[in-house]
Parts: structure tokens; sequence; C-alpha cells
């Protein structure tokens, strides 16, 4: 698959897009196979200014500890925690390559990407009080949430959270938990790091300003990409043998392009998004956590509620949000002819079946649309009761296109969560979707070095490596807690985190 046959003056594999999920494939691979050669194109001026920036969404480092949609209530009243484990045990993953990349000096990064910061999850009223108790029983069954501290007591909510305490109903029945190895995390610094470090090394190229027009298949396997210099004009044609479309919403376009069948009767449903932006100091002073709550009835999972602590551009930042929108780009810098161009033959129906089945999320986003100041104020003060409207500020967020697929039984099914769509000889993939996305970068691009070079992800080499850089490689740490002890203490050391020691 490395050797361009025909096409010997191409690289061998070419990157689109300069977001965090191209900046962590193409470390890993130049990691494990020095001698590789890499383009990387990128349509904007600069890295990681879309889905991976931190006012465009990415910012938790998303553990599952506080996020309630990655744990749903069952019919019987039970919770189920697949899915969380499998997030927590990804955002581990991630951690352990980022200490690698530390601690091998191959990122420089100014000041500190990651900061420890209390995950919290809120609720009141008696029904959500219930389900976050027994959500609270069922994760600390595994050793994954450790830690984690729940209570149903004024004054210790009051500690933990103030703000959101402060001028709240006596009679109102409310909940926390609590997990201080929760994170935050500057994606869009990070990403730019690894690409500063893909940039310094032999065989990398990086074209910003570089929109790759057309993809197709030659007769060899390899393909053949067309691409617009967007500041000159100029076109051009290169050949590679493997392709990564990275592209955050602008995904979907590129794969339709490919032509390849498995990309067929796939589809995408745009949501936009805003935050309240805090401008008091004082106020940004007395919150440090991220407290996430529960999502409306019939809104998607990115607009999950949450008052929020990040640092970006080294200052102390308060968010409340994100308020959801509708809009037919596919990316914040994208075109309003994003999503009609994006509907063809292939996918029409399962595009239609998704938005019959999902009205009333429709429904919800037209009225996110028309909301005012004070509609928004009013969201606000459900989780600070004291906030006033001279201390927050409209931020616009990223865009997010959901993956609509085919499906058997409803013809086409709106799916949440992030997809990896790959040729069956592995010679070009996709990443579509959104959330978790960021934080669980490296299982993904694990994953897909899995499916897209299974001969050599097999061999001696990559496996040692692999294990160098990531020690829980091939090993599921939800099942197995010393292997987690020892992990999360040296990352957590080398990334300069609390020590774990002392959180218990």
């Amino acid at each position: 698959m490395m050797n361009n046959s025909n096409n010997s003056a191409g690289p061998d594999v070419v990157l689109i897009g300069a977001g965090i999920m191209s900046a962590t494939l193409g470390v890993l691979l130049k990691e494990l196979q020095p001698d590789l050669t890499i383009e990387i194109y990128e349509r904007l001026d600069m890295a990681a200014a879309e889905s991976s920036d931190a006012w465009n969404n990415a910012g938790t480092g998303h553990s599952a500890f506080c996020e309630l949609n990655y744990t749903p209530e069952l019919a019987d009243g039970s919770i189920e925690t697949a899915k969380a484990v499998k997030i927590a045990e990804s955002f581990e993953v991630s951690k352990q390559f980022w200490a690698y990349l530390i601690e091998n000096n191959l990122i420089q990064i100014p000041g500190n990407f990651i900061r420890s910061i209390p995950h919290m999850s809120f609720v009141w009223g008696d029904a959500n009080v219930r389900f976050l108790s027994e959500r609270y029983k069922s994760l600390t069954d595994c050793h994954l949430f450790k830690g984690m501290q729940y209570t149903e007591d004024p004054k210790q909510l009051k500690e933990w959270m103030p703000l959101i305490m402060e001028g709240r109903d006596t009679s109102q029945k409310v909940a926390a938990t609590r997990m201080d190895i929760g994170t935050d995390v500057n994606f869009g610094e990070l990403t730019r790091c690894m690409f500063n470090h893909l940039q310094a090394l032999d065989g990398v190229s990086m074209h910003f300003n570089h929109e790759v027009r057309k993809l197709k298949r030659q007769p060899d396997g390899s393909w053949r990409l067309k691409v617009k210099d967007l500041a000159s004009g100029n076109k051009r044609k290169t050949y590679t043998r493997f392709v990564f479309i990275g592209a955050g919403g602008g995904s979907l376009s590129l794969l339709e392009k490919s032509d390849i069948p498995e990309g067929k009767g796939y589809g995408g449903f745009p949501v936009s998004g805003q935050w309240l932006k805090c401008t008091n100091p004082a106020v940004i002073k007395k919150h440090q956590a991220k407290v996430y709550g529960k999502a409306a009835v019939g809104s998607p999972p990115m607009s999950v509620p949450h008052l929020d602590t990040r640092m970006i551009n080294g200052k102390r930042e308060l968010l409340f949000g994100p308020y959801a929108g509708f809009s037919t780009k596919f990316l914040k810098k994208g075109s309003y002819f994003d999503l009609a161009r994006s509907i063809k033959v292939n996918n029409l129906r399962p595009m239609m079946a998704a938005g019959i089945k999902n009205i009333p999320l429709t429904r919800y986003l037209i009225d996110q649309v028309r909301q005012s100041p004070e509609d928004r104020m009013a969201a606000l003060r459900e989780y600070f009761p004291n906030a006033r409207r001279e201390d927050w500020e409209l931020e616009m967020a990223g865009q997010r296109v959901q993956v609509i697929k085919k499906d058997p039984k409803h013809g086409g099914v709106l799916e949440f969560g992030t997809e990896v769509v790959s040729a069956a000889d592995g010679s070009i993939a996709a990443l579509l979707g959104a959330s978790p996305g960021a934080s669980t970068a490296v299982s993904i691009m694990l994953g897909l070095l899995e499916r897209c070079f299974p001969n050599r992800i097999d061999s001696e080499a990559w496996q040692t490596k692999l294990k160098q850089m990531i020690p829980s490689y091939g090993e599921p740490l939800g099942e197995d807690a010393a292997l987690l002890e020892e992990v999360r203490e040296h990352t957590s050391e080398v990334l300069g985190l609390k020590n774990i020691e002392q959180l218990h």
C-alpha cells in the first residue's frame, strides 16, 4: 500500500483537513514508520480553526464523568453504562499518547494544554435526582469511575458549585456528582503543536489555503486528487496510495466524490451552536468546574447544557451553552449550499427517513433559532439563578454535521457519534460525525490503522512501538484496575495533573 508504483512522485499518505484527527493520525504514522511521506491539505490559513478550536466546542476532556447523555436510562429504570465506559477508556488512551509526545520532546506546548478541573453533573426534580443516584451507583461499580462523589446536601453543593446554588429555591430537590480527576483540554493548541512537529520532519509537507476539490481512484489502486490553491487560484494534481478525509463537516462531500461503495447512503444533518460568554471577572473567579445538566427532550447531545470553566489563549473563561441552531452550512466557514449539495440519489431515502423520524429535533432547533436574549438568560438562570444579563455576551460556537446512515428497518437513522467509513482495500477512509470527537481521537485513529493497515499493524515493529506509545494498547482498561491505576499515575505526572492518590 505504501509504494506509489506508477505514481512514484506522490506522497505515501494524504491527510485532508488540519484538525485534531489528521494531526493524531499523522504523528502516529510517522512514529510507526518514519520513512513515510505525507502531504496535508487545509482550506483555511491555519490549523485547528474549525471543530478543534476551543471556541468551536472542543474543550472538555470527554471522559464520561459528567456527560449524562452517555448513560441513558433504560425502560426498567436501570442505567446503560457501556458507552460511558468505552469513552472513559478512550480518553485514558489519549492521555497516554499525549504523555508519550511530551516525554519524548515531540511537542513543545506553550503553557499547560491540559488542566485538572472537577467534572460535575447537576440535576433537579425527583425523577432526575433518582436518575443521577442510579447513574452514580452503576458507574462506581467500574474502577474507571473510582473516586466519584454523590450528594444531595445543599451545604455540600454550595461548596462545590457556589454560582449554581446561590439564589436557588431551597425547596427544590437537587443532586450532583463530582469527579476531581476531570480535565480541561485546549485541543486547538495541541493540534497546532502536533502539526508543528510534523512539519519539522523529513517527508512531510503542509499546505494551507489549499482545497481538495476531487478524488478519483486510478486503475493501479492509487488515488488522484485535484487541489486548488485558494490564494493564487492555481490547480494541481497529486497521487497517493492512502487518503484520510478528516475535514470535519467537509468530509461528507469528499467521501461522496470518492465514489467508494462503502460511502453510499450516508448523509449529514448540520447543527450550529452558540455560547453565552461571561465578561465579569468576579463571576468567572467564583466558578471552577465543568457542570453538565440534562439535555432537553428532543435536543441533540451536543446541546447538553453546561456551565463550563475553560482556559482559552491563556485566559480563564466561563461559558454556558451551547444553544443549538440550524444552518445549512457544514462548516463554520462553509457555504449555505453545503446541505443541498450533499443530497444524492443514494442518500435521499435515508435522509428523508431520518428527517421524518426526527421531527421533534427539527422543532427543537427551530425554537432555538427563534430564541431571544431573554430566553437564553432564562436557560442560564436554571443553572445560575443570580445571573445578570449585563455580565454575558453571545459567542458563536462551531458547526457540527451529525451522521445520517442507511437503516434496514427505518430507511435512515440519525447518529450522534463519530463513524469511520473506509474502502474495502483500506486505501481511503473518512471520519464523519462529532461528539465526543477530539477527546477520543487517538482511539479512533488506532481503529483506523487496524482497518486500513491490517498487515502492518500486526507486525512486530508496529506492535512494539504502539505499546511504547500507549502502554495499555490492546488491553481494555475497564477490565484491569491495576493497569488503569498504573497508567493514570504515570500520565497524571507527565501531564502535570493532580496526583491520583491525593484525590481520595
